[in-house]
C-alpha cells in the first residue's frame, strides 16, 4: 500500500473531498482506486478561523509501483483536479510501513521459574500481557486493589476524606494513569511501531477505534476501567496470575542476581526475572531497592500548580469562530516560558473538559492531579503549572547525597499544602488576580475550582519554594500573550502539583537489566523510563521483550 502524508483540506470539507484529494494526489483515475484508510488525522489551528484537517492515508491501488518511482524520481504532482482551492500542498507519497508487531520470542515447554511484575500500570500491565502471549505465564503482584474495588478507595478521599495508603490515585489495577484524561500520544522514539501495538491492544480491549487515527487520542477514566478489566483477562486466560494487595517488602539478592522476593504479608517468591514497573509514588519501594544496592540516581523533575479556566475561554482563544466543531472538540493547549531566573514554566497533564482531583498517597499530605472523561464535557479546563527542578534543589531538604532527596522535596511541600488547606485533605487554593498580585484570596470568582474534597483559599506563596513562585508569576502573564485570556484574574490555582514524573532514575542497561543487578529489569514512570501511558505501555512492551530474550539467553532488541 501508499501512504500519503501531510495532505490538508479545509476543516468542514465534503466527504467526496477526501477521496478527490486521492485521486489528484496520485494522478489515477477513480477506477484506478481500490480504497484507502485514514491511518491519522490532526489539525492545524494556528490561523484562527481557517483551521486545516492534515491527514494520513493509506491508498491501495494496483498502480502502486509507478506512483512510487515517480515520487523517487521527483515529478511534481499535478495541480489538483476538480477539487476546491485549499491549503497548499505539502504532501508526501511513500510506501505504508509494515506496524505490525512482532514477538521477539516464544517460551520454551519447559519453563522453571516464572517471570514476576511487579506494578499493574500501563507500564506492568504490558510487561505482563506481551509476556502472557509470548507463552512465558507471568505472575503480577500489585500492592493495590483490582480496579473497581480501588475506585470506590479513590471515591472515599474525593467524598469522605478517607485515604487508603495502598489503594488511591497512584497505587492500584491501571495505576496512576486510569485516573487521568487518558492521553494516547507521546513524542518518544518508536522505530519498531510499539506505540501502534498499545493502541491496537487498547481497541481490542473495548477503547474506541478512532484512538488508531487521531493525532491526540484520549480515552477518559471510565473507558479506562473497563479496559483494564478486559485486559487481565486476557492476560489470565493467556497463563498469566494477576495477584492484588501483594506489597513486595524486600528483595533476595546473591552475588548481583535477583533470586526472590518477600512480600509484606511474609510470603516469599523464588524468582530469576523480576520487572520492578512500580510507578513514579512507590517510596517506600525505593528506599528498599536503594537500601538493598540497587543502583539508582536522583533525577529532575517538575512542581507546581493546577490551573482552571473555563472550558468556553480556551476553547475561544485556540479555536476562534471554529470554537464547537464537533470534530475539533474541547480544545488543549502547550506552553511554556523560560523565565529570568534561568527556570523554565511550562503546562503539563492539560485536560480539557476535566476536574482537578486529589491524587496523595500518604496520609497528612496533599497532591493535584487532572482528569477528564472521554466526553471531556466538564465546564473548566486545568492543567498543571509546573516549574522544572534538579537534584541540585534537592540539598536543601536531604543534604546526604541521596538518590532520594527528591522524594524530601515532595513530602515537604505536600505536608505543607495539606497544612495550608486546613489538615483535611482539602487543596490551598488561589485566584490567579490575588497570586499575581502577592495578596491572599477571600473570595473566588467566577471560576469554580473542581478540586474534592474541597479548596481553602489562601496565599500560594507559602506552598512552592521561592524561585518556583517568582517564576510562575513570571510565567502567567506570558502565557497571557500565547493564548488570550490565560492570566484571566478569576481563574483558579490549586496546589500544589508534585508528581510530575519520578524523582529517582533506577538506571538499566542496553539489555533491560539494572546496571548492578541481573535478573531486575526496571522499567516505566517509576523507574525514570517513562511519561504518561503511552510511553509506559511502550516501554513495558521493550522490557517485556528485554525479560524473553534474557530467559532465552538472547541479547534484547535496540531502541
Amino acid at each position: 500500500m501508499l501512504r500519503i502524508t501531510d495532505l490538508r483540506l479545509p476543516l468542514d470539507h465534503p466527504e467526496r473531498a477526501l477521496t478527490d484529494a486521492v485521486l489528484a494526489r496520485l494522478r489515477i483515475d477513480a477506477t484506478d482506486l481500490t480504497g484507502f484508510t485514514v491511518a491519522k488525522r490532526s489539525y492545524d489551528a494556528r490561523k484562527r478561523g481557517g483551521i486545516v484537517l492534515i491527514y494520513s492515508l493509506d491508498v491501495d491501488t494496483p498502480r502502486e509501483a509507478e506512483i512510487l518511482a515517480r515520487e523517487q524520481a521527483g515529478i511534481e504532482p499535478a495541480p489538483a483536479r476538480k477539487r476546491e482551492q485549499g491549503p497548499a500542498d505539502t504532501s508526501k507519497v511513500l510506501r505504508t510501513p509494515d506496524t505490525e508487531y512482532k514477538f521477539v520470542a516464544r517460551a520454551p515447554a519447559a519453563l522453571p521459574l516464572r517471570p514476576i511484575v511487579i506494578g499493574m500500570g500501563p507500564c506492568g500491565l504490558f510487561v505482563g500481557l506481551v509476556l502472557a502471549q509470548m507463552g512465558f505465564r507471568p505472575i503480577i503482584l500489585e500492592r493495590g486493589k483490582a480496579v473497581r474495588e480501588r475506585t470506590v478507595d479513590t471515591f472515599g478521599l474525593w467524598r469522605k476524606r478517607v485515604l487508603n495508603p495502598e489503594s488511591n490515585v497512584q497505587f492500584g489495577e491501571g495505576g496512576a494513569g486510569t485516573f487521568s484524561d487518558g492521553k494516547l500520544y507521546s513524542q518518544i522514539s518508536d522505530k519498531h511501531h510499539h506505540g501502534r501495538k498499545v493502541l491496537t491492544e487498547f481497541v481490542l480491549a473495548g477503547a474506541p477505534e478512532e484512538i488508531l487515527y487521531v493525532s491526540k487520542p484520549h480515552i477518559g477514566t471510565f473507558r479506562l476501567v473497563s479496559m483494564v478489566e478486559n485486559m487481565r483477562a486476557t492476560i489470565e486466560a493467556l497463563g498469566g496470575e494477576i495477584r492484588f494487595s501483594q506489597r513486595v517488602e524486600d528483595v533476595l539478592i546473591e552475588d548481583g542476581q535477583v533470586r526472590g522476593l518477600s512480600l509484606a504479608d511474609g510470603q516469599q517468591l523464588r524468582a530469576d526475572h523480576v520487572v520492578f514497573a512500580i510507578g513514579h509514588s512507590a517510596r517506600d519501594t525505593f528506599a528498599m531497592l536503594h537500601q538493598r544496592g540497587v543502583f539508582m540516581e536522583a533525577k529532575p523533575f517538575s512542581i507546581g500548580f493546577r490551573i482552571e479556566h473555563p472550558q468556553s475561554l480556551i476553547d475561544a482563544a485556540r479555536f476562534g469562530p471554529q470554537a464547537g466543531h464537533p470534530i475539533l472538540g474541547a480544545a488543549d493547549y502547550k506552553l511554556v516560558h523560560h523565565c529570568r531566573n534561568g527556570r523554565s514554566v511550562y503546562s503539563f497533564c492539560m485536560c480539557p473538559g476535566g476536574t482537578v482531583v486529589a491524587a496523595a498517597s500518604e496520609p497528612g499530605r496533599v497532591v493535584t492531579n487532572g482528569m477528564s472523561q472521554y466526553s471531556r464535557n466538564e465546564r473548566n479546563a486545568n492543567a498543571a503549572i509546573v516549574v522544572g527542578i534538579t537534584p541540585e534543589d534537592y540539598k536543601a531538604y536531604d543534604d546526604s547525597g541521596s538518590p532520594l532527596a527528591g522524594v524530601a522535596l515532595q513530602r515537604h511541600w505536600e505536608a505543607q499544602a495539606f497544612a495550608l488547606g486546613g489538615g483535611e485533605y482539602e487543596a490551598p487554593g488561589q485566584t490567579v488576580g490575588d497570586f499575581l498580585a502577592g495578596r491572599a484570596s477571600t473570595a473566588l470568582g467566577a471560576v469554580q475550582p473542581s478540586y474534592t474534597p474541597g479548596v481553602r483559599l489562601s496565599d500560594l506563596s507559602q506552598s512552592l519554594p521561592d524561585y518556583a513562585i517568582a517564576a510562575i508569576r513570571e510565567a502567567l502573564p506570558a502565557f497571557d500573550k500565547q493564548l488570550k485570556g490565560f492570566a484571566l484574574p478569576d481563574a483558579m490555582l490549586t496546589g500544589v502539583e508534585t508528581r510530575t514524573s519520578s524523582p529517582v532514575r533506577i538506571t538499566r542497561g542496553p539489555d533491560g537489566h539494572s546496571l548492578n543487578t541481573r535478573g531486575l529489569f526496571p522499567a516505566g514512570e517509576g523507574a525514570g523510563y517513562a511519561g504518561g501511558i503511552l510511553s509506559a505501555a511502550v516501554d513495558g512492551i521493550r522490557t517485556a521483550e528485554a525479560v524473553a530474550l534474557s530467559i532465552l539467553g538472547g541479547a534484547a532488541r535496540a531502541g
